[in-house]
């Protein structure tokens, strides 16, 4: 693992979990935004963090984290955020009361699928070799996340995809592939979930609703009182990773509702 911080001189603290598969400085943007007023720890997982490691599970991903944050002193969070993958922690670390949190975002959360677990073990596997053959074609990353769309602003399009190309073929083992998405929609959480007074809200974009719908119910029904928060025009990932400024606006939003 490997955690960034940004803001040490703010006291209000904020962990950001990333999602699966993007290299740690496609969060940059974000969590310097957020450090205007937070001490934030932007967590970059195993097999993500440029250190040869591979991801093991949503599990050991929570325990790292909090495990880093009491040798930092910080035994509460006033906010956690994550994003996919990273909201597959969030989910986990509040179910299972692995640091207090006073607010906490789950932005478009994988939850654990019902289904039987031959049938989970396929649905990974498709999802391996999907992700496997985005990063053995640039040409095909380009076509499911056209540059004219997720390009940061400032950055150049060709230099953008060449380095998150280059960092796909290079840092992201067959294993952690695999891993991420096993436990991502596997992990395991306690029936039923003890109620925490934990502030929490469901964030995803309007273009993944559907997608999301089965995860929203799943999280309700979990903590019953999370709120959803829809974002217009948007897709998966797409806030955190396109839009910082505004990603910041939506997080003091809610810290001072």
């Amino acid at each position: 693992m490997k955690v960034y911080e940004y803001g040490k001189e703010n006291k209000k603290t904020l962990l950001m979990f990333q999602c699966a598969a993007e290299p740690w400085w496609v969060f940059k943007r974000s969590a310097e935004a957020l450090s205007q007023d937070f001490h934030v720890f932007l967590f970059i997982s195993d097999g993500h963090d440029e250190q040869g490691t591979d991801f093991i599970s949503t599990e050991k991903n929570v325990e790292q984290a909090v495990s880093h944050l009491r040798e930092k002193g910080v035994h509460h969070l006033d906010v956690a955020y994550g994003i996919s993958m990273g909201g597959s922690s969030v989910t986990y670390m509040l179910a299972h009361r692995a640091m207090p949190v006073k607010k906490a975002i789950i932005d478009a959360g994988i939850t654990p699928y019902p289904y039987p677990k031959w049938v989970c073990r396929l649905i990974a596997l498709k999802d391996y070799l999907m992700v496997s053959m985005a990063f053995k074609s640039l040409r095909l990353m380009k076509l499911v996340m056209p540059p004219e769309r997720w390009t940061p602003e400032g950055e150049d399009p060709e230099e953008h995809y060449r380095k998150l190309f280059e960092f796909g073929q290079h840092h992201y083992s067959r294993k952690t592939i695999y891993n991420v998405f096993w436990s991502a929609n596997n992990y395991p959480m306690p029936d039923p979930v003890p109620a925490t007074d934990t502030e929490i809200e469901y964030w995803y974009g309007e273009e993944e609703k559907r997608a999301r719908k089965n995860d929203l119910a799943y999280a309700r029904k979990a903590f019953p009182q999370i709120v959803p928060k829809e974002f217009e025009g948007l897709a998966h990932g797409e806030l955190v990773m396109m839009f910082p400024e505004r990603l910041h606006r939506e997080v003091m939003r809610f810290w001072n509702a």
